[in-house]
């Protein structure tokens, strides 16, 4: 086992019950120590993301022998090795998808679960990547099966995960349709590449969509939402259409017609990230590494960025995400 010369104990930020953000408190934690195949990273930066505000009120568990802190994504330098770990060395920088324990001073992750953080990227800016595009890369790509010149409309599009779509749905070929609730956000998504963004609170976005495309609707629509966007989204769709479902924001029951999914031949399908396998996040990284690495070194993408606040400030970051004004991703800064 490699490493550097290391503290006994660490600066975490755990839940201390589950609540509202105050819930958020910094602790000493003893230093994780890395198990086979993993690594141990000096968190410079985390990312802060939806699913650790659905951990701090108790409704989002960690996967059994995940890290009880919230925290899916991490940026730092690699400061011990376990058995077993070939790609990885005491000193490399590197951003990396967890399965818990990002909002920490040190944290763990499987080796093939990391990437190198791009050329020229700040700390801040590589913690923002992985959970959104690791999750994007897999519901729009590999569950939808969006295809260059296809429509793909992205619900909450000045999200984290929404900006990230929009970047990526771009960048590699597709039209991408956005909704979201101002005009300030609209002007985002549009900035981002969006051939249109529908203010949601202005917009009917079924007929928006169908006026954009000729009447044939969207080829793949990422949705965050759930509530009544399911029937929504089935009236969106093109025939053949794919809606993937990441989230519930507005409920996960809804009345549908499901004789439009018949007549449109449509697939719905979802998923979530946090409980699936290393072996099968680390399929991805390896797609990210290949297709998408070298757009973000070019900086034809990159990661839009919020706000960042200090670690110990955690709760003022969870405050941040709830009141909904965010434009991209929220980071902590660990260092």
């Amino acid at each position: 086992m490699n490493q550097k010369a290391l503290p006994e104990k660490m600066t975490a930020v755990a839940i201390s019950e589950p609540g509202g953000p105050m819930a958020l408190k910094p602790e000493q934690r003893p230093l994780p120590q890395p198990g086979e195949g993993e690594i141990l990273i000096k968190v410079r930066a985390a990312g802060v993301n939806r699913p650790d505000v659905i951990q701090r009120k108790g409704l989002y568990p960690p996967p059994p022998g995940a890290s009880d802190l919230p925290g899916l994504e991490a940026a730092g330098e690699v400061v011990m090795v376990g058995e077993g770990v070939r790609r990885w060395h005491v000193g490399d920088r590197v951003t990396a998808l967890t399965p818990g324990g990002g909002y920490a001073e040190y944290c763990l992750t499987h080796e093939t679960n990391a990437l190198p953080v791009p050329h020229g990227f700040t700390f801040t800016e590589a913690a923002a990547i992985p959970e959104t595009f690791f999750t994007v890369w897999h519901n729009v790509f590999q569950r939808g099966g969006l295809k260059e010149r296809e429509t793909l409309l992205v619900h909450g599009g000045s999200s984290g995960i929404g900006t990230a779509a929009i970047q990526l749905g771009t960048a590699l070929g597709a039209r991408v349709i956005a909704t979201a609730g101002s005009a300030e956000k609209c002007a985002a998504c549009t900035a981002l590449g969006a051939v249109r963004a529908i203010n949601y609170r202005e917009e009917d976005f079924v007929q928006a969509v169908r006026d954009e495309t000729e009447g044939n609707g969207a080829d793949v629509i990422l949705d965050m939402i759930g509530g009544d966007y399911i029937d929504r989204n089935y009236a969106a769709a093109a025939m053949d259409g794919r809606i993937v479902q990441i989230a519930f924001l507005n409920g996960a029951k809804a009345t549908a017609d499901f004789s439009q999914v018949m007549r449109k031949r449509l697939t719905h399908t979802g998923s979530t990230l946090r409980p699936r396998s290393v072996a099968f996040k680390g399929r991805i990284a390896t797609e990210l590494e290949a297709h998408i690495w070298p757009l973000l070194a070019a900086r034809k993408i990159a990661p839009v960025m919020d706000m960042i606040f200090p670690l110990k400030e955690a709760w003022r970051a969870h405050e941040r995400m709830e009141d909904g004004a965010h434009i991209g991703k929220i980071v902590l800064d660990v260092s």
